[in-house]
């Protein structure tokens, strides 16, 4: 007889022993956020801006995921928006069922994930409930956040680093089954202790925000930071730059935050973070109309130089079109950019001679690989790193989440309650979070 939503809720609230959640019953249907193929074109043609993620995401019932081998169900206790989330709701750069049909084409565990929905969510934590063929690490009652690098490790090349893998995908972007969802299906790879000193929101946003963050600045896959480097960070105060901050002053390097108003100044100075641009106050403008403005650049670098005393060995780069060019201009002379997301464009444009010229490097980074992603936890287990989480909101209203980041409303990251009936739960290590209860308020003074 299958059983109910209500009772998984019930036996994690109330801590019930692990065993009882391998023996509960798991329901036929959950309650996902997902978007559906004949609506992929419900926004063609319009501005991007213009596109509404509340139109196009689905707070429904579907079918309970399928469950194979090196896989696992995980009840999900709070989950996160991303900008890939974003993407898949308003279908750009394209949508992703294009993704789906590609990955059902390759195996018949694949084909699982080619429907006529797609339920998204690229970040959760929550508890095992069933482990399947070949899962030995894992167990039901397991508490795990999910990281969302997606892959199978057959290929050679996947080997030295998983995000080459040629099969390599984004979890719940690239895959079906994500993490806005009751239940999750996720590969036994993708799983990590829950922080005990977190709440289930706090650890669920964690996971894809702070491994990017920490694959591009200490990774050797990344730009391997040492001490002492300047780093320049910008959005200093959002999901990805406030992570960035940690990482720097965690790794003795020398964080240079470039925020958009006074107040994030003040909570920049609040964490420690000594260095901190204004750019609205200041002024800067480095475009003028369809060209870049070399002379703003060098009042920028000479804005940096003033408060270090260097250029920046270091570029954490994630806008994208509107800074990249500056990125590549202010970096020193063999110093190097590290680049993701492009939120604000995908087409970069710089003058090729302050690379070239001056020995500098450009470094692609997307993600994480396991290890990457296992440490990025690892230190947030230990209470070195901290959550950075703006709100909440509950499943019912992820359509409203997604539009808050889509318009840049939000400060941080904007956590989704889904089986978690209240913020705050699942802290079990109440004396480690005590020890550390002034850091989680600041950083998350970030968000506020």
């Amino acid at each position: 007889m299958p059983g109910s939503i209500d009772a998984i809720r019930d036996a994690i609230v109330n801590r019930a022993p692990a065993e009882a959640l391998g023996s509960v019953d798991l329901p036929e249907s959950i309650t996902a956020a997902f978007v559906k193929r004949d609506e992929q074109d419900m926004f063609e043609g319009m501005d991007p801006a213009a596109k509404d993620p509340r139109k196009s995401l689905h707070v429904d019932e579907v079918p309970l995921p399928p469950l194979g081998p090196n896989e696992c169900l995980v009840a999900v206790m709070a989950s996160a928006i991303n900008f890939n989330t974003v993407w898949t709701s308003i279908f750009e750069p394209v949508p992703t069922f294009a993704f789906l049909e590609r990955l059902g084409k390759e195996s018949e565990l694949g084909a699982r994930h080619d429907l006529d929905y797609h339920i998204v969510g690229s970040d959760a934590s929550g508890v095992v409930l069933r482990a399947g063929p070949g899962v030995t690490r894992w167990k039901p009652g397991d508490e795990v956040t999910v990281h969302c690098n997606y892959v199978d490790m057959e290929a050679p090349e996947g080997h030295d680093d998983s995000m080459i893998d040629p099969s390599q995908r984004i979890w719940g972007y690239e895959s079906n089954f994500g993490g806005l969802a009751e239940v999750a299906m996720v590969k036994a790879n993708q799983l990590m202790p829950k922080p005990r000193h977190l709440s289930w929101e706090e650890a669920a946003c964690l996971g894809l925000v702070s491994s990017t963050s920490y694959r591009m600045l200490v990774s050797p896959n990344g730009a391997n930071m040492k001490q002492g480097d300047v780093v320049l960070i910008w959005g200093a105060t959002g999901g990805l730059g406030g992570f960035a901050c940690q990482y720097v002053l965690n790794g003795g390097g020398i964080p240079v935050g470039v925020v958009s108003s006074r107040e994030k100044v003040d909570l920049l100075h609040g964490i420690g973070v000594e260095h901190v641009i204004d750019r609205n106050a200041e002024g800067y403008q480095f475009w003028d109309g369809d060209r870049q403005d070399s002379a703003e650049q060098r009042r920028f670098g000479k804005r940096i130089r003033q408060l270090v005393g260097e250029d920046p060995d270091i570029v954490f780069e994630h806008p994208g079109r509107q800074t990249f060019g500056t990125s590549v201009f202010v970096a020193k002379k063999g110093g190097k950019i590290v680049t993701c997301a492009s939120t604000s464009g995908y087409m970069h444009e710089y003058d090729n001679r302050y690379l070239w010229m001056h020995l500098k490097t450009i470094i692609g980074s997307h993600f994480a690989n396991y290890r990457e992603a296992w440490e990025a936890n690892r230190l947030a287990y230990r209470g070195q790193i901290h959550p950075i989480l703006s709100a909440t909101y509950p499943l019912a209203e992820t359509g409203e989440a997604a539009y808050q980041v889509h318009q840049n409303l939000h400060k941080g990251k904007i956590g989704i309650r889904v089986l978690a009936p209240e913020d705050g739960l699942g802290v079990t290590d109440h004396e480690l979070r005590a020890r550390h209860i002034d850091k989680i308020e600041l950083f998350r003074s970030l968000a506020d």
